[in-house]
């Protein structure tokens, strides 16, 4: 008898996979509220900017410039706390400028009470996100809700 795949703990629901891409509609309606100029957290096939930050650049040993959307990587390896971390000190040197995470929503989290509440406007997203893969929506919704974290910008928290 043949198991059958569970979508939850398929690869690509896996917290092991870092590359998810952010849906082309969410991000075209964030950047006409935002006008971003990075992209924190891409590689050449999904940046959502002309300048990003790959893996190879290493985004979080680097300073961010002007209005900043961040997509970062999800694993459990992939630091999430270093980079809310890091958006949250970007934010710190230069205030007047926007810094947007697309991220889980877990607010449970140490980075969520160390570095979200109260210090950013939080963005709860309806539904479940389809990801991208390879620019083509995967055909099942991610596993968790997902927020958008807004720092700085003229909006009010």
């Amino acid at each position: 008898m043949q198991k059958q795949s569970n979508f939850r703990t398929d690869l690509h629901f896996s917290s092991n996979k870092d590359d998810w891409e952010t849906p082309q509609y969410l991000f075209d309606e964030l950047n006409e509220r935002f006008n971003f100029d990075l992209d924190a957290a891409a590689d050449r096939e999904n940046a959502k900017t002309n300048v990003f930050y790959s893996k190879k650049d290493n985004a979080l040993e680097n300073e961010w410039n002007g209005n900043v959307f961040c997509n970062p990587p999800y694993s459990r390896g992939g630091g999430m706390y270093q980079w809310v971390k890091k958006a949250y000190e970007e934010h710190l040197r230069d205030p007047y400028r926007v810094i947007v995470l697309l991220i889980p929503a877990r607010t449970e989290t140490k980075y969520f009470h160390e570095f979200i509440f109260g210090k950013a406007k939080v963005e709860f997203l309806k539904g479940r996100l389809k990801f991208e893969v390879n620019g083509v929506p995967h055909p099942h919704n991610a596993p968790f809700p997902s927020v958008l974290v807004i720092y700085g910008g003229k909006e009010d928290l």
